[in-house]
């Protein structure tokens, strides 16, 4: 199947099946304990488009005082992750999506990343813009960060296609389990 076939399905079978079961926020609280990491920055996201939420997560590791931080974007797909707490306010940009409207850019040490696909080789289809294919590209020359897809089991496929810019995931985490 092709990434644009990909897409096509599961955003809709997203829309009908969204919510219907909650992910267990603490298997990515374990998961981040098990690889002994406290207290570094968290690149979250605000959900679009019946994306996994993440946004408890994200106030469940501010309280355990990780950085939170959420994309901004820029000109010619590029983005930047701006230091964010649950306390502050968001602005719409021009894709419908909140982001925050200006703070500190932070190089997250962990990505959650919203997906609409991912296969057991932790390949993801993401809505085709390339936004966190890039990212990944250009810190990983400062760091190289956590990549965590966050997505519903029913978002499983066999095999993607994949193309040289396409970045790996390190771990997708499920309603069910932590797929590594």
């Amino acid at each position: 199947m092709k990434k644009s076939q990909i897409r096509k399905k599961f955003l809709k079978l997203r829309e009908k099946l969204q919510k219907v079961k909650s992910i267990n926020h603490n298997n990515i609280i374990k998961l981040l304990k098990k690889r002994g990491i406290k207290g570094k920055i968290v690149g979250g996201y605000y959900p679009y488009n019946n994306e996994l939420d993440c946004i408890q997560i994200l106030e469940k590791l501010e309280k355990k005082n990780y950085i939170i931080s959420l994309p901004k974007i820029k000109k010619n797909f590029q983005m930047d992750f701006i230091q964010w707490s649950s306390k502050e306010p968001l602005v719409i940009n021009k894709f419908g999506i909140p982001e925050p409207s200006n703070g500190k850019i932070k190089f997250p040490d962990i990505l959650l990343i919203p997906l609409l696909s991912f296969d057991k080789k932790l390949n993801r289809v993401g809505y085709g813009g390339g936004f966190y294919d890039r990212y990944i590209h250009r810190i990983k020359r400062k760091k190289k960060p956590l990549l965590i897809g966050l997505a519903y089991s029913f978002q499983r496929v066999k095999s993607i296609p994949l193309n040289k810019y396409d970045k790996k995931l390190d771990f997708v985490v499920t309603e069910k389990k932590i797929i590594e």
